[in-house]
């Protein structure tokens, strides 16, 4: 038995990232957004400290291929600022979906940081891509198989193990 218990703070210098990808196709974009936005944040290392960039990186590929639930697709407007008076923009889901699908899964990902300079800094670990392809081979990532519900399908099996009767 210990009793010298400490509690360690990790060093921003030592910190081993990984790299994971997501495949976005026929995952929702809300569950999928928070999911990846929890790793980004570093919250899934056990190290994990509210002031320190801890996160990973993530590659989320086949942006193209998101889901909104029930009526949102239609309904949905995608607001911006040029900086000049009368400049708001207005584009609805459909159109940007067609035109630069990328930046609805930015967006998205990165309104779940938080908004100063560490989620800032923690939103440059983001690599969304339209297609299958990345260019992040050599970073050798590890592929993350979600659930339909958001969670890992590891963490999601072992639930279901525990809820079936014995």
């Amino acid at each position: 038995m210990n009793l010298n218990q400490s509690t360690t703070i990790p060093s921003g210098k030592d910190i081993k990232r990984k790299w994971f990808v997501i495949d976005a196709a026929g995952h929702t974009l809300g569950r999928l957004s928070s999911h990846a936005a929890s790793i980004l944040a570093g919250k899934t290392n056990p190290l994990y400290t509210p002031y320190i960039d801890m996160g990973d990186h993530v590659v989320v590929i086949n942006a193209e291929k998101i889901q909104l639930t029930g009526m949102k697709g239609a309904q949905k407007l995608y607001r911006r600022y040029t900086g000049f008076p009368g400049g708001l923009r207005e584009e609805s889901y459909v159109k940007l979906l067609a035109r630069r699908p990328e930046a609805i899964l930015e967006q998205s990902i990165k309104g779940m940081l938080p908004k100063s300079k560490l989620g800032r800094q923690m939103a440059t670990k983001l690599k969304v891509y339209k297609g299958a392809d990345h260019p992040h081979y050599a970073q050798q990532p590890i592929p993350l198989e979600m659930h339909r519900t958001g969670k890992p399908a590891s963490q999601h099996k072992k639930q279901e193990h525990a809820k079936q009767p014995a």
